[in-house]
């Protein structure tokens, strides 16, 4: 079962509620939070059995301050859905829109896995060929070097786990390939990283510094930057994607020969614009919780909401949380409890 939030997307409830539907053909039992009249005639002509709605109109999707607006609106349709999954009645969590809200719901009840300094947002980008990995984009505006060392291991044990990448690359987003290039956060960060590995960290190999031509160029598996830079970076990728689309759709019908060219070239632009399609990505992984979120981008069609979902399921199936969080301890990537808080834990015997 997947908790939906329905709220918040830029084509109204109605959209995530069609894509729950599609979604619900393909074997997929959600919860939908929302609006419950509007969502109950979207998903009039779904399997019966297969989805349950809540009703839930309220929305802080686009709050200022998500934080608070999650604390003070426990009807929420975001944190009725969050809740939810803490309780078990959910297995993974998929927001129809606004990430600081799925982010501050999720932390408030869904709670941040044990030993993760900040949850992350990964994605792996629609590359042609062989997909890369980019976090966090966009859970974290701000983020300390210790943060980007654990993403950088969030990140490898996902491209480990769900894309089957024996050994990653990993790289830090610079603007330099040079060690001594980037901000200072870049450069702590690469220090840190190549700390570990020269201590014998093989969970990954560190290729250092990357550029903005290497989120494409296949390089490296993963990239990791902090969350204001990987969420222009991506929002700039996606920007050209479709502009090209939309360009090379205008080239293949403006003459009659022009046209005749696209009917040649039709079936492998058709798998091109599939494998470059954000929308069939399904959306972020939203990694760091005790539970799996997914969040898609609030412009998808129901399609999208559709894989967003899809993609929640087969990664509550596949324990993606449990398998990631696994490989965190086992490189010993883990934050460490205090020595007093360890101290203070141990068992204390009378004299």
């Amino acid at each position: 079962m997947i908790a939906v939030d329905c709220n918040g997307a830029d084509r109204g409830p109605a959209e995530v509620a069609a894509g729950a539907a599609i979604a619900a053909k393909e074997g997929a039992r959600t919860i939908l939070f929302g609006p419950a009249d509007e969502l109950r005639q979207a998903v009039s002509d779904a399997p019966a059995g297969m989805i349950e709605v809540v009703d839930a109109p309220v929305s802080i999707a686009k709050s200022a301050d998500p934080a608070s607006a999650a604390r003070a609106n426990p009807d929420a349709s975001i944190v009725q859905a969050a809740k939810a999954v803490a309780a078990g009645g959910a297995q993974a969590l998929v927001c129809g829109g606004g990430t600081g809200a799925a982010l501050a719901a999720g932390l408030f009840n869904i709670k941040r896995a044990r030993g993760i300094h900040r949850p992350a947002l990964a994605l792996a980008l629609p590359v042609p060929g062989r997909p890369v990995t980019l976090l966090d984009v966009g859970a974290n505006a701000q983020a300390r070097a210790e943060h980007l060392e654990q993403f950088a291991f969030m990140g490898a044990a996902l491209a480990r786990t769900v894309l089957g990448v024996e050994h990653p690359r990993v790289g830090l987003l610079s603007n330099g390939e040079e060690a001594e290039r980037g901000s200072p956060l870049i450069q702590e960060a690469h220090a840190r990283l190549r700390a570990r590995v020269d201590a014998g960290a093989d969970t990954f190999k560190l290729i250092g510094n990357v550029e903005g031509g290497d989120l494409v160029s296949g390089v490296a598996d993963v990239i990791v930057t902090d969350g204001l830079t990987g969420n222009i970076a991506l929002k700039t990728m996606e920007g050209v994607s479709q502009t090209m689309l939309r360009a090379i759709r205008d080239a293949a019908t403006s003459s009659v020969k022009a046209k005749l060219g696209g009917v040649l070239l039709r079936p492998a632009l058709g798998g091109l614009r599939e494998e470059i399609d954000p929308e069939a990505q399904g959306g972020a992984y939203l990694l760091g919780l005790r539970r799996l979120g997914v969040v898609p981008h609030g412009g998808f069609h129901r399609r999208g909401f559709a894989q967003a979902i899809l993609r929640a399921r087969r990664g509550a199936r596949e324990d993606l949380i449990g398998r990631t969080h696994a490989a965190l301890e086992q490189a010993g990537a883990l934050r460490r409890a205090p020595v007093s808080a360890q101290i203070a834990s141990l068992p204390q015997n009378d004299a």
